[in-house]
């Protein structure tokens, strides 16, 4: 007989309360909060940086597949079949027949695409999955300060039609580079996306903003706010609640509190 205990299986992501909308989502996680706390401690070097991002993202993207990702009633054989026919597993299991791909936007990126593809080999058919390659970077004007995002090559390993598409970026900073990057996908790619998902470790109200003005439709997933730049009547209240006295990013658009220039640390290159 079928059991309904695990027909429906309920998930919940623990976030906090906010005011930006049901497609932003700041996680909740202690665990995570303090392991993001290590990573962007002045005292954290290499080799440390690039295993705790990886440890990071690896649990991020876990969370997101949970929360996100369609699933499907599955009738699985046990090795206790051979023993008596009630050796059967009934029950949701996340649907592998689903199309995804992971961004790499280099050169921050890099290594939570890498994360974010090798984990969504292990739950959908390989067959289905798919990494992309895209280079950026800032474009500055004389006083150093961000005034947009240049796309400087891309390899796109075809369309995205009912594709889950996922944007592992750490820092999102002013997300000029990330509305880009969609911008592109959307515009250039072929194929209508199923699903548009940015995972960032750390992210700013100024960035938020930018994401949901320019694309409402992408879900974004963040571990930690930072808005330390705000004016003291800010503090205390609710993310968003007090939005446009909100503020994250200083005069060269470096996250404070943050973790410095995420790209320079993981990759020890600082030009």
């Amino acid at each position: 007989m079928r059991d309904s205990l695990y027909e429906n299986i309920q998930f919940k992501v623990s976030e906090l309360t906010h005011h930006y909308g049901p497609n932003v989502h700041l996680v909740g996680n202690p665990y995570l909060l303090s392991q993001l706390a290590r990573l962007c401690a002045k005292g954290t070097f290499q080799p440390q940086i690039n295993r705790l991002v990886a440890t990071l993202y690896t649990d991020l993207v876990k969370l997101v597949m949970n929360a996100e990702f369609p699933r499907k009633p599955a009738v699985i054989p046990t090795r206790m079949v051979d023993s008596t026919p009630l050796g059967i597993y009934q029950g949701e299991v996340i649907d592998p027949e689903v199309r995804a791909v992971s961004v790499n936007i280099a050169r921050a990126g890099t290594l939570p695409s890498q994360v974010t593809y090798d984990l969504m080999n292990t739950i959908l058919s390989p067959a289905l999955v798919r990494q992309d390659h895209i280079i950026m970077s800032r474009m500055l004007d004389q006083a150093e300060k961000v005034v947009g995002s240049n796309i400087g090559g891309s390899k796109i390993g075809g369309d995205v039609d009912d594709a889950i598409v996922i944007f592992p970026d750490p820092m999102g900073a002013t997300g000029g580079s990330l509305s880009t990057a969609i911008r592109m996908y959307k515009d250039k790619v072929p194929g209508r996306m199923r699903k548009t998902i940015c995972l960032n470790l750390i992210v700013t109200p100024e960035y938020v903003r930018r994401i949901t003005v320019d694309h409402p439709d992408v879900v974004v997933y963040a571990i930690r706010l930072d808005r330390a730049l705000s004016p003291p009547e800010v503090f205390g209240t609710a993310p968003g609640k007090l939005w446009d006295r909100e503020r994250g990013l200083d005069d060269r658009q470096y996250i404070v509190p943050g973790g410095g220039g995420m790209g320079e640390l993981m990759n020890n290159a600082y030009v």
